[in-house]
């Protein structure tokens, strides 16, 4: 599939008032509010555009699994440094920058966005448009290109991205607390403080484990500086967290994603609580009223998402303040005129 395809059947579908729901893999399917529309199949315009290790840049269409992109970085010692989630083998680069999402290493090596260079995409026009570049420098319509990471397909159908890249890290160790929840955000806080190698925490029951990532001469001294137990083996448990395998997630129960400033107190919920990024990101798993919730939340500064399972037909997103929407809706009005691509999938009203 060529992109010229793709503008065409966008292009068809405006004419004719067709709402579209955009579809890679589908493995991430479940997040925002309930798809609708024709499905628009981009999984076929797929393969790597330009991949230089030495200039830490690779440029792939959007249907590229992830995985085989990881494989290609890794042959190269290098990697995807915000860990993305991969829900199945589905799992493609368009719908890792789409939806947004990174793993544990986050609040340390940056966020998706951090990492898109350009992107090629077709809006709601059919109009093929390209923002960005493949190198950092090329600053020309870099704004955009993070704008469209997270939206959902929102305002464009990603076919190309370009991401920056790193070298993977040469050592990694877990080691393993046993504190209150009170105690493990304060031991995050105070172990950012310090120049330790951090680069992913989780706390579940009583539980902090935490992974140092760098040099083995940089691990080793980290380890003798924070003290804890060693886990082995040292990957399984981040690797089931970034993909959300661990057992925490099991189930059809609703889950809700909760951002906060990292020293936030502990929520005090009657519902199992998982806290990652030093306490920036809690997973909250339950049946919970979602204003009560979301109002919980945000004394605190923070936002609390539905991210998976329960009611999708209504709002999963707490309502934008008035400038948000207004900014939301003039982007929309920009890029999808004609409200077909992805429609409500993040409000039901945009």
């Amino acid at each position: 599939m060529d992109y010229g395809d793709i503008a065409a059947r966008i292009e068809t579908a405006r004419r004719r008032h067709t709402p579209l729901r955009i579809r890679g893999g589908g493995s991430k399917d479940f997040l925002g509010r309930a798809a609708i529309g024709e499905v628009l199949d981009v999984s076929a315009c797929r393969g790597v555009v330009d991949y230089d290790p030495s200039e830490l840049v690779i440029t792939v269409r959007a249907g590229t699994p992830l995985a085989e992109v990881e494989a290609l970085l890794a042959r190269n010692g290098q990697s995807l440094p915000f860990e993305p989630p991969s829900f199945s083998s589905a799992t493609t680069m368009g719908g890792v920058t789409a939806a947004g999402l990174s793993g544990p290493r986050r609040p340390w090596a940056g966020s998706v966005r951090d990492y898109v260079l350009g992107t090629v995409c077709v809006n709601g026009r059919g109009e093929l448009l390209s923002f960005g570049g493949r190198v950092m420098k090329n600053v020309a319509g870099y704004d955009v290109s993070r704008l469209m990471t997270g939206a959902l397909g929102t305002l464009g159908v990603l076919v190309e991205i370009s991401f920056k890249v790193l070298p993977a890290p040469r050592v990694e160790r877990t080691r393993a607390f046993e504190f209150d929840e009170a105690r493990a955000i304060e031991f995050m806080a105070e172990a950012g403080l310090t120049p330790v190698p951090l680069s992913a925490s989780c706390y579940l029951d009583g539980r902090l484990e935490v992974r140092l990532s760098g040099t083995e001469a940089g691990v080793r001294a980290a380890q003798d500086v924070l003290g804890g137990e060693p886990v082995e083996p040292d990957d399984a448990p981040w690797q089931a967290l970034r993909h959300q395998r661990h057992a925490f997630f099991d189930g059809d129960a609703p889950t809700w994603r909760v951002s906060l400033p990292p020293a936030a107190a502990p929520l005090d919920l009657p519902q199992p609580v998982l806290t990652e990024w030093g306490g920036a990101l809690r997973w909250v798993r339950g049946d919970i009223d979602a204003r009560a919730l979301q109002a919980t939340v945000a004394k605190q500064g923070g936002v609390a998402t539905l991210y998976r399972h329960g009611d999708r037909d209504g709002e999963v997103n707490p309502p934008p303040d008035d400038v948000t929407r207004r900014l939301f809706t003039r982007l929309k009005d920009s890029f999808d005129p004609d409200r077909i691509l992805n429609p409500g999938r993040l409000y039901r009203d945009l």
